[in-house]
This record gives structure tokens, C-alpha cells and sequence, in this order.
């Protein structure tokens, strides 16, 4: 009952949200859009860095100075806080990843969705990530995803893709393992479902884990 009637909130929202800009023009909704991820970047003390500057440091970001990527191809924002124990999905493979997730809504600046929380009790986002010569597309498992529940979609957001050839996938098998672990400015376009048709900006702390 309780996962129910949080669906229904985050749905509300998400209607109210798109009923309230009927009148607005595309580059309205896409000029609103990037005023909310530059105020996202002033307000977090973002320090962004060229994709130049993220390959010469290896493909790392340095979250000591709150470094965070930005891929002009996609418009995605990208921050590393840990590579993660394993290997990247290979070119070829078809990978089952394992997912934990925050939502945030950077037009109203809250909270939008989570499986972090007990409301959704042990539910893991499943994914299926297929690396096509460096290509990556991936779709939800229906039965195991919060993402699926919310926005009844198997189409991962793009943005969730960026990150796949600079993290890696395995699974916590020591004391020193680590998941990888990213943060993500994700514009409209590279976003969920909803984020896509309402044209609004999220933010996302993602975890990812290689599955069986």
C-alpha cells in the first residue's frame, strides 16, 4: 500500500508538472531547463571540467574539488566517486547491472524517485547493458525495477549509459571492494520517459553492480 501510494504522488507531480507549461514553446521549456542545471551547478559549487581535461586525468574526476564532467554530445554531467571493483561491460557482452538510484527533480528542486528507501522494500533496478563497439543500450527488467514501476518504460534514460566506459562492474566480493558509484546532471533529452516529454533536468546518484 505504501509503494502504491508513493507511485501516486510521484505521478502527480509529474502530471501537475507537465499540465503547468501547456502554454510555454519548446525553447521555453529548454531555456528553463538550462537555467535549472546552471543554478544545480552554482548552488553545489560544481567545478566543471572539459572532456579534454577528463581524458588527461585518466578518466577520472577528482571529487575532492567537486570535479564533474561535461560531454557536449549528450549534455550529460558526469562525476566518478569510485571506479568500482570488476570490468567495464566488454564490447560484445551483454551484461545483467544491478542498480541504486536517487531521482532529483532539478526544475523543483526535490526529490522525485528512489529505491533506496524501504517503500520499495528489497527491490534492486535490473538492467541489461549490451556494448555494441562501444555503443551501449540497455532496457529494465519489467519485474525488477523501480524506474519501470514509476514511469512504465523498459527504455533506460541515456544518461544512465555515459558512464559505462569509464566505470567497472563486479560484485562485492571483499573487504576492499567497491561498487562504482557516479553522479549525474542528466538534461531532457538523455533522461527518462517523462523527463523527456516534459522537458525537465535530473540529477542522479547512481550505484552500479555486475549481476548473475
Amino acid at each position: 500500500m505504501k509503494k502504491f501510494t508513493f507511485l501516486l504522488v510521484v505521478m502527480a507531480a509529474v502530471l501537475a508538472f507537465s499540465s503547468c507549461n501547456k502554454s510555454e514553446t519548446y525553447a521555453d521549456q529548454l531555456e528553463r531547463e538550462n537555467n535549472a542545471i546552471n543554478a544545480f551547478i552554482v548552488k553545489k559549487g560544481i567545478n566543471v571540467i572539459s572532456e579534454g581535461q577528463f581524458a588527461s586525468q585518466g578518466n577520472t574526476t577528482d571529487v575532492t574539488k567537486n570535479q564533474y564532467v561535461h560531454f557536449s554530445n549528450t549534455g550529460v554531467y558526469m562525476q566518478i566517486v569510485e571506479k568500482g571493483t570488476g570490468e567495464p561491460v566488454r564490447k560484445g557482452e551483454t551484461a545483467t547491472v544491478l542498480c541504486r538510484f536517487t531521482e532529483w527533480n532539478l526544475i523543483r528542486d526535490t526529490l522525485q524517485l528512489s529505491n533506496q528507501f524501504l517503500v520499495f522494500g528489497p527491490k534492486v533496478d535490473k538492467m541489461s547493458v549490451t556494448n555494441t563497439s562501444g555503443t551501449y543500450t540497455a532496457s529494465f527488467d519489467r519485474t525488477s525495477s523501480v524506474m519501470y514501476d514509476a514511469y512504465k518504460s523498459t527504455s533506460v534514460p541515456g544518461g544512465w549509459l555515459v558512464p559505462m566506459p569509464y566505470v567497472r562492474l563486479g560484485r562485492l566480493s571483499s573487504a576492499t571492494s567497491k561498487l562504482a558509484h557516479v553522479k549525474l546532471i542528466v538534461p531532457s533529452q538523455q533522461g527518462q520517459i517523462n523527463a523527456s516529454q516534459a522537458v525537465y533536468p535530473c540529477f542522479y546518484d547512481l550505484t552500479f553492480q555486475r549481476g548473475l
